[in-house]
């Protein structure tokens, strides 16, 4: 997923209780503080940046050149020293990277890959990436979410300067979305409002097909959960939550 208009306003419209939860989440999967932790999809860098101040050794990639800038102003504000990758997590094999004690990826990333033998595929990259006794931990969205939450859904934002307005759709693959985004950005040029339009797809899978991939790659101890890891999977589980070992 390549944000480009959406990037300041997805890092202004997070909510930061959200990072809270994934970093919680990951100091109780990966223990080790002094573990190097390679965070795909790093975004905005706010879960990187807690997580270096906790004590891990993190480094942060993203396909984004746009979050990316954003991720290292707020390293800078921070004071924190955060290694920032640009790349794509199809790529890995390519990027020349070493290995880690543990991979995350948040915030959904894997769904916005367009099928299940990519999303296979990447799971085989990081396989490689990690260590011995390495760790893989991430979340995607259910089936549940893109089938009966999203279809529907709308959202309006705004402010001085910008306003904004997002649609979701079944879209045309099973389990799948397509998220409307529409802006209109002030040009402090000329007073007037500019119109920006973006599509972002969203498809992801059922718990077997995930688990199926991960073993595929390697994975094993493949552990599923809700609500960060501290409830059990149901019908109405709208994020899934993944830990698994090399």
């Amino acid at each position: 997923m390549i944000y480009t208009t959406f990037s300041k306003l997805y890092d202004q419209l997070m909510d930061p209780d959200l990072y809270d939860s994934w970093q919680t989440f990951v100091e109780a999967q990966v223990p080790n503080k002094k573990a190097e932790i390679l965070e795909l999809a790093c975004g905005a860098g706010q879960l990187a940046i807690a997580l270096t101040q906790s004590g891990y050794s993190v480094v942060g990639l993203d396909l984004s050149e746009e979050m990316l800038s954003i991720a290292d102003q707020h390293a800078q504000d921070a004071n924190v020293s955060l290694p920032l990758l640009q790349g794509d997590m199809m790529d890995l094999e390519d990027l020349e990277l070493p290995q880690f004690d543990a991979v995350t990826c948040f915030a959904d990333s894997f769904c916005y890959l367009p099928d299940a033998q990519s999303v296979g595929k990447v799971f085989k990259s990081i396989h490689g990436l990690l260590r011995t006794d390495g760790r893989f931990v991430f979340d995607v969205i259910s089936t549940y979410q893109t089938d009966d939450v999203y279809p529907g859904y709308m959202y309006n934002y705004q402010d001085d300067s910008q306003a904004f307005l997002w649609s979701t759709f079944q879209d045309e693959q099973p389990h799948s979305v397509v998220h409307e985004l529409t802006f209109f950005v002030k040009n402090e040029s000329n007073d007037q409002f500019e119109k920006i339009t973006e599509d972002h797809h969203e498809r992801t899978y059922s718990v077997e097909t995930y688990t199926k991939l991960l073993k595929n790659a390697g994975f094993k101890n493949i552990q599923v959960s809700a609500d960060f890891g501290t409830s059990k999977i149901d019908d109405k589980t709208t994020r899934l939550f993944f830990v698994c070992d090399k």
